[in-house]
C-alpha cells in the first residue's frame, strides 16, 4: 500500500498528507484531521505553521503526480493495465475482461464502478474513478498480491481531474458517447476530448480497440488502433440472434468465429467483442475465447435477472437515454408479455436528458413507475417537473418510496410479463442530501418475493 494520502479520512500513521485543492474542497481545512490520524508530514501551499514536519510547495497536486511517479511507477511499467472509457458498457466490458482473465488462469483485478476486486470484491468505491491516491493504492496491492494485470473503468470526470496522472495504459478500449455528464462538461465535444485523454496516456507499445460504429469514433482514432464493430475491419460482427442467450458470428482479420453467450441484448454484443478483441490481442488463443465467452455473467446490477413464475424482473443500472433504449431494444425482441418500468432521474444531474428518459419509458411499457433516484440535494418534486415536460401520455403513476414502487409493480406483473427496475443497478444506498439511506434494488425485490409471495 502507499504511503502518501489525499483524503485525510485515509491517513494512517506514518502516511504524507497532501492538502490539494479540488473542484469543491480545500485540502487545507482538513490538516488538522490528517494530523490527529497519524500523519508524520503534511505537504502545503500556505506559509501557516503546523505542529508536524511540513513541506511547503507551490503546487501540492504536482508535488502529488511526482511523487507517485518516483515511488510507484516502476510497478506500474511491470504491469498490464487495461483502461476502458465511454458513457455506457465500461462496467460490464472490465467485468467480462475481470472474469475470463481469472478464469483463464491470469490474476487480474478490476477497479471501477462497482468496486475493487481482486479474486473477489474488497471494497466499495465512492466514484468509478476514485482519488488518484486510491487508484495508486489499489494498483500497488493488485501488485503486492500477485495480480500482474487490471482494468479499470476510466471516466470522464476522472480524466479532467488528475486522476489518472502518470497512469499509462497497455490498452485503451473506447465503447460509446452518448449524452451524460452535461451538467459537467456543457457540451458533447468537451465531453469527448475528456474522454479522448485516455488515448494519449498509452505506452509505447500501446494499442487502443475502439467501436467504429459509434458517431464520435474519430475523436479516438489515436496512433495504434483496432476496429470493432459491424463495420470494422478487424473484429467484425457479421451475424447475430437475441433471445435468452446470445450467438454471433465474429469475423476476426478475416477468420469466421461463432460465439455463445448467456449475456443477452445487442449492447453486450459489443461488450462481449470489445473484451474478445483486448484478450486476443493480449494473446489468448481464440478457442479459449469461444469457450470462456458461453459461461461469462453479467457484473451486478447490469441486466441482472430475477425470474418470478413466469415473468423476469431485469435490474439494471441504467440511467442514461441510450442506456434505456438499449435495454427496451433488447427486451421488445425477447417479450411474450407486457413490460413495466420502475425509474427515477437522479437529481443534480443533466436535466435535459429527463423527459427524454421518460418518453422512452412511456413509449415501451404497459405502465411506468416514477420514483425516487439519488436525490442528491434536489427535491424529488423538482426532478419530477422536469420528467414531464411535455409529455401527454398517461400510462405511469408517481410513488417516491423506492421501495413501495418496486412492490406495487411487482404486484402488477400477470404472465410472461417483464418488469424493468433502473437506475440503480447494484448501488447499495439511495442519497438525500448528506444522508445515505441502506437501499439495494435486488435486495428489495427478494425481500419482498420471499415475505409476500412465497416463492
Amino acid at each position: 500500500m502507499i504511503n502518501i494520502k489525499s483524503d485525510s479520512r485515509k491517513v494512517k500513521k506514518g502516511d504524507i498528507f497532501v492538502a490539494l485543492k479540488g473542484i469543491s474542497s480545500d485540502g487545507d481545512k482538513y490538516i488538522d484531521n490528517a494530523i490527529e490520524n497519524g500523519a508524520s508530514k503534511i505537504v502545503v501551499d500556505n506559509d501557516l505553521k503546523y505542529e508536524i514536519d511540513t513541506i511547503k510547495v507551490r503546487d501540492t497536486r504536482l508535488y502529488l503526480t511526482n511523487y507517485l511517479k518516483e515511488n510507484y511507477n516502476k510497478y506500474l511499467e511491470e504491469m498490464t493495465i487495461i483502461g476502458i472509457t465511454g458513457t455506457n458498457g465500461k462496467t460490464t466490458t472490465c467485468f467480462i475482461i475481470y472474469q475470463a482473465l481469472n478464469k483463464l488462469g491470469i490474476k487480474c483485478s478490476y477497479i471501477g464502478t462497482i468496486g475493487f476486486y481482486m479474486d473477489k470484491k474488497i471494497s466499495n468505491l465512492p466514484n468509478t474513478s476514485p482519488d488518484v491516491c486510491d487508484i495508486y493504492d489499489m494498483i500497488i496491492r493488485s501488485y503486492e498480491n500477485g495480480y500482474k494485470t487490471i482494468v479499470m473503468e476510466v471516466s470522464s470526470h476522472g480524466l479532467s481531474t488528475g486522476r489518472f496522472e502518470n497512469i499509462k495504459f497497455n490498452y485503451a478500449l473506447f465503447t460509446n458517447l452518448t449524452q451524460d455528464h452535461l451538467d459537467f462538461h456543457k457540451t458533447m465535444k468537451n465531453y469527448a476530448l475528456a474522454k479522448q485523454k485516455l488515448f494519449y496516456k498509452l505506452k509505447d507499445n500501446g494499442k487502443s480497440i475502439i467501436n467504429v460504429d459509434d458517431k464520435y469514433k474519430d475523436y479516438f482514432k489515436i496512433g495504434n488502433y483496432l476496429e470493432y464493430g459491424f463495420s470494422a475491419k478487424d473484429y467484425k460482427i457479421e451475424q447475430y440472434n437475441l433471445g435468452y442467450k446470445t450467438n454471433f458470428i465474429l469475423n476476426i482479420k478475416g477468420e469466421e468465429y461463432n460465439f455463445s453467450s448467456n449475456l443477452i441484448g445487442k449492447y453486450n454484443i459489443y461488450n462481449l467483442v470489445c473484451a474478445i478483441a483486448v484478450l486476443r490481442e493480449m494473446g489468448i488463443d481464440i478457442s479459449k475465447l469461444v469457450e470462456i465467452s458461453s459461461i461469462l455473467k453479467c457484473p451486478p446490477g447490469r441486466m441482472e435477472i430475477i425470474n418470478h413464475n413466469s415473468n423476469l424482473i431485469v435490474i439494471d443500472y441504467a440511467h442514461t437515454p441510450d442506456a434505456m433504449e438499449n435495454i427496451y431494444s433488447t427486451v421488445n425482441e425477447i417479450k411474450n408479455g407486457n413490460v413495466y418500468t420502475v425509474f427515477g432521474c437522479t437529481g443534480d444531474r443533466d436535466r435535459t436528458k429527463r423527459p427524454k428518459m421518460m418518453n422512452l419509458a412511456l413509449n415501451n411499457s404497459k405502465y411506468v413507475i416514477v420514483t425516487s433516484d439519488d436525490l442528491h440535494d434536489e427535491d424529488f418534486e423538482h426532478i419530477l417537473t422536469d420528467m414531464l415536460k411535455g409529455i401527454n401520455k398517461t400510462n405511469y403513476e408517481v410513488i417516491p418510496d423506492r421501495g413501495k414502487a418496486i412492490e406495487k409493480a411487482i404486484d402488477l406483473l400477470d404472465d410472461k410479463d417483464i418488469l424493468l427496475i433502473l437506475g440503480k443497478g447494484h448501488e447499495e444506498v439511495i442519497i438525500i442530501k448528506d444522508k445515505k439511506i441502506p437501499f439495494n434494488d435486488r435486495k428489495k425485490v427478494e425481500e419482498y418475493l420471499n415475505k409476500y409471495i412465497n416463492i
